[in-house]
């Protein structure tokens, strides 16, 4: 297997694109360090299941990544950091002047801050293996814009921004460092969505995800959490080894508008 003696860490990884990754991970031979702000059983049943079905060594560790110092510890308890994956995120829509100031702040720390700490946290132990791979997942909004989504946009900005500064620092080392940019993902999260907005907009379920919810993405087909952690997987092989600082956007056309 590809990626067997590496570990991965994936922040915000108890589901959606960050299990999706994990669990692709994994089935290469990594072992992996699952992530969020709860700590409860099912969290670490999680991790279990994919120890279990990959035989890997995968665990679950809890911390808070609003707080700065709960992102470093983070990669400090998992002791070691081959694949660090930056993936956590939080959303909030409203116009600039009403957007509410807690929301801002909670958005930069979870989803930029946050990247800052736990890459700190993880060079070098990047550096003392003499590997490593730095994967930012950014979005479609971290090279384009929607309206009332001022903090959301800005941080995936700063995030590809920051996915660059760290591939220039590490440029002479065998470490890399790329923002992945999806567009719309098939999530939970995302399918749970669908029948409220068939209500409101008295849709029916093809209607809705092609005309409202894939209206900006050209293939009209979600990605999925599979997809992504091919492309992970891939930007982790040595095939991948010359490409660092840029980002590799999986949103079915949409940022070719």
């Amino acid at each position: 297997m590809a990626l067997q003696g590496k570990t991965a860490i994936i922040t915000g990884s108890n589901s959606g694109i960050g299990l999706g990754m994990a669990w692709r991970l994994a089935r290469e031979g990594a072992d992996v360090v699952l992530n969020s702000y709860t700590d409860n059983e099912d969290d670490h049943a999680l991790a279990a299941q994919i120890a279990k079905e990959t035989g890997t060594a995968a665990r679950y560790i809890q911390a808070d990544l609003s707080n700065g110092a709960q992102a470093r510890a983070l990669v400090e308890q998992a002791g070691v950091c081959d694949i660090l994956i930056n993936n956590a995120g939080i959303q909030h829509v409203a116009p600039i002047d009403e957007f509410p100031v807690a929301k801002w702040d909670a958005i930069m720390a979870i989803m930029l801050s946050s990247v800052f700490h736990t890459t700190a946290a993880a060079l070098p132990m990047m550096r003392a293996s003499g590997w490593g791979r730095v994967i930012n997942v950014a979005s479609a909004h971290g090279l384009t814009a929607s309206p009332f989504k001022s903090a959301y946009v800005a941080a995936k900005h700063g995030v590809v921004g920051m996915t660059k500064v760290v591939a220039l620092e590490t440029a002479q080392e065998p470490i890399t460092a790329n923002a992945i940019c999806p567009g719309y993902v098939m999530t939970p999260l995302v399918e749970s969505q669908i029948p409220d907005t068939m209500e409101k907009y008295s849709m029916d379920r093809e209607t809705v995800i092609r005309d409202v919810m894939l209206q900006r993405q050209p293939s009209k087909e979600f990605a999925t959490t599979d997809q992504l952690g091919g492309v992970a997987t891939f930007l982790c092989s040595d095939d991948a080894a010359q490409i660092t600082g840029t980002t590799l956007s999986v949103d079915g056309g949409w940022t070719a508008l």
